[in-house]
């Protein structure tokens, strides 16, 4: 009597068959026994970044050193020699504050003798006045002595301002910046003795391309950052825009200006400036990072689901089972399992082209070709051609 053979396992021999049978026939075999679709069902691991709404600007940024708005040389209009220093370095003044004086001891004198000599052609033309006025002096003598006194009058003007200026004061409210004399020093007319600026406001001015110019304004929000001060965002303004291109280089200047009231800016400073001229509420963004380099039109790798395959038995790599022990668990395989054991997803990458808007900082405005929680890779774009297999990984994980 002929004994019956169970039912599943007619049934696990029927499977096996077929799926060695399906293998034999579904995979050309090339070089060294291996398929040639191997390489093309090996994922590539890539960092993705997600399609979504939030709030782009649109800026341009350069550098510049920061100078005042306002700086003055301060020079001798006396000569003499320098008795006292009233400030110095780091001091802060106003304008007509004294800073130094001078020896006033001769512009004194000199003041005294043409104020003696201004009252004694007063006297002259009194007497001359009254005189002409009982016609017992000439026109011409009368004219003479006020001639006379209108001179002594120049005179003695010029003797007090002479006498002013031997107290050196500041033109102009600011900082001292430089001291350029010592006391006792003699100073001749037209030396510079101190440098003043004044800090409020200061000033970076840009030279920008022509190509910015319909879109720089005065009063455009600015922000600031300074090698010296790492960290810290200095706001400002457009304070102006020129209205004329140069030639020779193809820019205009910009010049922003920066209030400090805690003072840490200082003149000279080197500065990093954005000037925000646009902004969108809810423009549809992604990172910049996922735009591919060196195309001509603005391309992304857009990730799609994989089409759905069934896995051949060779490539599992989970716990041997039966199928694992007739086949040998050595085989490579792209099948990867998550921490529950479960397949990681597998994506196709699209190459598509896209319309940029606004690029700021990371971001990247998308004004066509991408929707709104459209997957799009990140890092990984080198090893991928069009429609290649991807999966996602983390980003310490490549």
């Amino acid at each position: 009597m002929q004994k019956k053979q169970p039912f599943g396992t007619i049934i696990s021999a029927g499977l096996l068959g077929a799926l060695v049978l399906l293998a034999a026939c579904s995979r050309p075999q090339g070089a060294g026994g291996e398929t040639r679709s191997d390489a093309n069902d090996v994922p590539v691991p890539v960092e993705a970044g997600t399609a979504a709404r939030k709030a782009i600007v649109a800026s341009y940024s350069g550098t510049a050193a920061l100078e005042p708005e306002n700086q003055a040389t301060v020079v001798a209009k006396a000569s003499g020699v320098l008795l006292k220093l009233q400030v110095e370095e780091g001091d802060v003044v106003r304008a007509g504050d004294l800073l130094a004086q001078l020896d006033p001891e001769k512009p004194r004198l000199e003041l005294a003798r043409a104020e003696a000599n201004l009252k004694r052609l007063e006297n002259d033309f009194r007497r001359s006045s009254d005189l002409f006025t009982r016609k017992l002096v000439s026109a011409e003598a009368q004219e003479r002595s006020r001639f006379d006194l209108e001179t002594q009058k120049a005179v003695f003007d010029i003797a007090k301002l002479e006498l002013d200026y031997t107290r050196i004061v500041a033109p102009i409210s600011g900082v001292i910046s430089a001291r350029m004399v010592k006391e006792g020093n003699l100073i001749q007319i037209n030396q510079g003795l101190f440098r003043i600026d004044d800090f409020d406001p200061l000033l970076a001015v840009l030279n920008v391309p022509e190509r910015e110019l319909t879109t720089m304004r005065a009063g455009q929000t600015v922000s600031m950052h300074v090698d010296a001060l790492p960290g810290v965002q200095f706001a400002g303004s457009v304070a102006r825009v020129s209205p004329v291109v140069d030639a020779e280089t193809g820019t205009f200047r910009v010049t922003t200006e920066y209030r400090d009231g805690t003072q840490r800016l200082k003149s000279g400073m080197f500065g990093r400036v954005e000037i925000v001229y646009d902004q969108r509420a809810d423009a549809l963004v992604i990172p910049r990072e996922a735009l591919i380099e060196g195309d001509a039109e603005a391309a992304v790798f857009v990730l799609e689901p994989a089409p759905a395959q069934a896995v051949d038995v060779k490539e599992v790599t989970a716990t041997p089972g039966v199928f694992a022990k007739w086949f040998g668990a050595k085989n490579k395989a792209p099948v990867e399992l998550d921490k529950d054991s479960k397949p990681v997803p597998t994506f196709v990458a699209k190459r598509r082209e896209v319309k940029l808007g606004y690029t700021s900082g990371v971001d990247a405005e998308i004004v066509s070709g991408l929707k709104d929680g459209d997957r799009v890779v990140t890092v990984g774009k080198a090893a991928l051609r069009d429609g290649g297999k991807v999966q996602i990984v983390e980003a310490n994980a490549l």
